[in-house]
């Protein structure tokens, strides 16, 4: 079968990795996320069996409805599924509606009112864009002033266009994060292994919020019991949320999740693979994914169970000098032949057999190993062998025992 990959990013190169893998694949492409117009032609002259959507954009402009209204098969949720990532006030009014543990929040769209607000809360606080920000949106404040200047980035400045004219002021909860990437047909859910992702710039989590620096699985934190909980109060309940508001979902979902010393909150809803927690995650899949996710298609994922390896996998994300603010691009890469790992390709573009950067976060390398700390030691040994301008990463990625997360 051949299939399309929509998206080049990271998470998308890890896809086709695993895709590739699978025997009932002779032909897997990925394309940018251009207009979905564009890519509905290409998915139509391209003959192809299959379409995965990658990033959430696409998912968010309608995507998957267009293309079954056309016949093709297509893995993602519909526009009406994608309003769980793409308004985090909608995904707000969904958790409480459906008894899902999310953090005390308020909603506001006048920023006089927001700071008005602020004057009266105790801090730590969390600010949040409403729409998509690319991972971003999201600012810790500690005190008053760098929470006026969240506000004003969003809503005044208009940091994220549209995304931060309303925004959640939301409270800060204490506890370690986890990520839960679940795969569900609209009737069943079923969990991924957990993982562990590292949001902060720079090492041991300072830094400016970033789309993700790098990844482990599975969660070193997270318990037998935390799992339980999970999927019992928090994923059930989600798909009993989507059952009842009768959403087409047949694709990925992604919970951001908050575990404290009493209870796990939901921070987020993704409706897509997370970038980098896919990077860690699918190398640790045993089970063919084309599979999956043609049975999820067909609402048979009651029948697929989901087999792991029982190692542990870590991820390093390098990225451009100044990320995640003002970067240059087109800085030459070396070194890439000499990459002994998984390597996942995100903003990178190739011309006249070389390899330069194009975008902030530019690859990452993934290792799977009996062990955390052989796996991280393999991701760094190999990016000690890569090198372009401005080139950094966090050097504590999977450092558990040094408190790296």
């Amino acid at each position: 079968m051949k299939v399309l990959i929509i998206g080049n990013g990271g998470r998308e190169n890890a896809l086709s990795w695993k895709i590739r893998q699978s025997p009932s694949v002779e032909y897997c492409q990925m394309v940018p996320a251009e207009p979905k117009e564009d890519l509905l032609a290409t998915a139509l002259s391209g003959g192809y069996d299959l379409t995965v959507v990658g990033p959430e954009g696409p998912l968010n402009d309608g995507i998957v409805d267009l293309f079954k209204a056309r016949g093709l098969r297509v893995f993602g949720p519909s526009q009406a599924g994608a309003k769980l990532e793409s308004s985090k006030v909608d995904a707000k009014i969904f958790m409480e509606k459906y008894g899902i543990k999310t953090a005390p929040y308020e909603v506001f769209d006048d920023f006089y009112a927001s700071t008005a607000y602020l004057r009266r809360c105790r801090f730590p606080l969390v600010i949040k864009a409403d729409g998509l920000a690319n991972g971003k949106g999201v600012v810790i404040c500690h005190t008053f002033e760098e929470g006026e200047k969240a506000l004003e980035d969003l809503m005044v400045r208009k940091q994220f266009n549209q995304s931060g004219e309303r925004v959640i002021i939301e409270t800060f909860l204490e506890g370690f994060e986890a990520s839960m990437l679940c795969i569900t047909d609209g009737i069943r859910i079923k969990p991924f292994i957990s993982a562990m992702d590292y949001k902060r710039a720079e090492d041991y989590n300072r830094g400016l919020n970033t789309g993700g620096m790098g990844a482990v699985a599975p969660n070193p934190f997270l318990t037998r019991s935390h799992l339980e909980v999970f999927e019992k109060e928090i994923m059930e309940k989600t798909l009993n949320g989507i059952k009842n508001e009768k959403i087409d979902y047949h694709g990925f979902l992604y919970f951001g999740l908050m575990v404290t010393a009493e209870d796990i909150f939901v921070l987020e809803y993704n409706v897509r693979l997370g970038d980098p927690e896919t990077q860690a995650v699918l190398p640790l899949m045993k089970s063919d994914l084309v599979d999956v996710m043609l049975a999820t298609l067909d609402e048979e994922l009651e029948h697929r169970s989901l087999a792991w390896l029982d190692k542990r996998s870590c991820c390093v994300v390098a990225c451009s000098g100044g990320y995640p603010q003002t970067f240059q691009k087109h800085k030459k890469i070396t070194g890439l032949e000499r990459v002994e790992n998984n390597l996942f390709l995100s903003g990178v573009y190739q011309k006249d057999g070389e390899y330069s950067t194009n975008a902030g976060r530019v690859l990452s390398i993934n290792a799977v190993d009996d062990s955390l700390e052989n796996a991280r030691a393999r991701c760094y040994k190999d990016l000690q062998n890569i090198s372009f301008e401005g080139m950094y990463y966090r050097k504590d990625i999977g450092k558990i025992e040094e408190g790296g997360k």
